[in-house]
């Protein structure tokens, strides 16, 4: 079992989504490695469980789309959209005391305060979960993942199918 965040199930979800940026350099063949990602833990049988902090960054981002995303989510037998329950809100107040114990509540992350709690949901998700891994390229879901052992798995690191890469180039 593994866990998805936003960006990267947009880019699964559509074809217009932005790829992430890593080191201010954009991710090449973003998509590819997303689709190939998906049809490669299908394969295994993996499941891949989406936060709903998560879903709804994506609805939000997703307009008249986003009906069209649920369905093509609940359709899939890959794709499990998992609950912010009260495991997981007591594992954000675990996680968020310890950071104000530590005299620093943001714990070193970035961005608006709503965003670093959204970003501690996903992590506490997959935390109560017992997830193998989380695919972002986000540095605060990396940051807190690590502090509680959840590997992250960038999608710089993601496979590109190079029969893929074979059908873009003979096309172009």
């Amino acid at each position: 079992m593994v866990l998805i965040d936003a960006t990267t199930l947009l880019l699964f979800l559509s074809p217009l989504a932005e790829p992430p940026t890593a080191t201010n350099l954009p991710i090449e063949h973003a998509q590819l490695r997303v689709e190939h990602l998906v049809k490669s833990l299908e394969a295994k049988r993996t499941k891949i469980l989406v936060p709903a902090p998560a879903l709804s960054e994506v609805l939000v981002r997703a307009g008249t789309a986003g009906q069209q995303y649920v369905r093509r989510i609940e359709r899939s037998s890959v794709f499990r959209t998992v609950p912010f329950d009260t495991k997981a809100a007591i594992e954000v107040a675990t996680m968020t005391r310890e950071a104000i114990e530590n005299k620093d509540k943001r714990d070193g992350a970035d961005g608006t305060w709503a965003k670093i709690k959204y970003d501690r949901q996903i992590v506490a998700i997959a935390k109560v979960h017992g997830v193998e891994a989380i695919y972002s390229d986000d540095g605060n879901i990396r940051s807190f993942a690590t502090r509680h052992d959840i590997p992250v798995i960038g999608l710089r690191e993601c496979q590109v199918p190079q029969e893929s890469l074979q059908g873009r180039q003979n096309q172009s």
